[in-house]
């Protein structure tokens, strides 16, 4: 098993309930005070102290931000810092714009590819989008965080991106379940031998077929669920059992529509409360379904685990680590005389995403 990245990840229940109470009154103030939380307006932020205070509050859907953000552009007033305080401003299909920073870990990640076992040692092939979308900002901060070095790789461009990974030494690569498989068939016939051993995934679902064929050629690969919103979320370790929550934020699992926490175990929607200070989204609902995993991890750390990712509450679709929205698809309509009616299928081929 991994080491872990810091003691926050071995506390006890006490300690992290007794952490919880003095720091979730201080963002729930810091949150009150923004133009974006209007339904905050009443919070008294000294009683939110806990979970059952924190399910009272009212829920911030994704979905309403790009309202939120055409009413107060870029962050719909829901952001401590001016956009040009900022170091990064990105926009992520909806259109939803979000912030970013390049010090520290700004998006918590590290916590995973440490779990993942990348250190020091490693040459990360950091294969997520760097244009528009923050996902190779966020590994990229994550691997500077860990000590590894980063081959800044993007997307597309598949046989030069064997080429250089063989070139450069790559041991571990970040990217989007499948494509990563792309990148291996392409070497096959180029007759290159790469030196990937581990493979950190996020932006789709890692299936039990694809994760199989990687650990068939000596490849561990582990998924984490992040947003460009809420940054790390919750992450897999060697143990393989579930997802470990994050340090830095709060999930609840409810009932689709009404912001109540569903009995344990109970499928449900992921409600999120992040504790970063420039973007402080608290009762922030993804729109992404799972339920509670009970027990602590084999692996030693004791948070709250979440069994991963199990559909969408919603009629969102994610295809190659991109949103495809149901408004999205009403706009091209409208854009097109010629069309009435318009619906999107996502399927797999070869164990990758396709949208006809």
């Amino acid at each position: 098993m991994t080491k872990p990245y810091d003691a926050l990840e071995r506390r006890s229940a006490d300690d992290r309930a007794s952490w919880l109470a003095g720091a979730l009154p201080k963002q729930i103030a810091v949150a009150k005070d923004l133009p974006g939380n209007r339904g905050l307006a009443e919070t008294d932020p000294r009683a939110v102290t806990g979970r059952d205070a924190l399910a009272a509050l009212p829920v911030l859907r994704k979905s309403d931000l790009v309202a939120l953000q055409q009413a107060n552009p870029p962050f719909g007033g829901l952001t401590t810092r001016d956009a040009r305080a900022f170091d990064h401003v990105y926009q992520s299909p909806g259109p939803i714009n979000e912030p970013g920073m390049r010090r520290g870990d700004w998006w918590r990640l590290g916590r995973f590819l440490n779990a993942a076992g990348v250190g020091p040692d490693d040459v990360v092939q950091n294969c997520f989008g760097y244009h528009l979308t923050p996902a190779g900002m966020m590994f990229e901060s994550a691997a500077e965080a860990v000590g590894a070095t980063v081959m800044p790789a993007g997307t597309g461009q598949t046989e030069l991106q064997a080429g250089a990974a063989a070139a450069l030494g790559a041991t571990a690569w970040a990217g989007t379940p499948d494509y990563l498989k792309a990148i291996l068939e392409k070497a096959d016939e180029a007759g290159l031998s790469l030196g990937i051993t581990r493979a950190t995934v996020s932006g789709g679902a890692l299936f039990p077929s694809l994760r199989d064929y990687y650990s068939d050629r000596g490849i561990a690969c582990l998924q984490c669920y992040a947003t460009a919103d809420l940054g790390l979320i919750a992450y897999e370790s060697p143990a393989m059992e579930g997802m470990i929550v994050d340090e830095g934020v709060i999930v609840e699992i409810v009932t689709p529509g009404t912001g109540d926490p569903v009995a344990g175990g109970e499928v449900g929607e992921v409600v999120v409360t992040t504790f970063n200070a420039d973007y402080p989204l608290v009762r922030f609902a993804t729109g992404d379904l799972s339920a509670v995993l009970p027990g602590e991890s084999p692996c030693g750390r004791t948070n709250m685990r979440i069994k991963g990712w199990m559909g969408r509450a919603d009629q969102t679709t994610k295809i190659k680590g991109m949103f495809v929205r149901p408004e999205q698809v009403a706009e091209f309509v409208a854009r097109h005389d010629e069309v009435s009616r318009a619906r999107v299928i996502a399927t797999r081929e070869n164990e990758q995403d396709v949208m006809t």
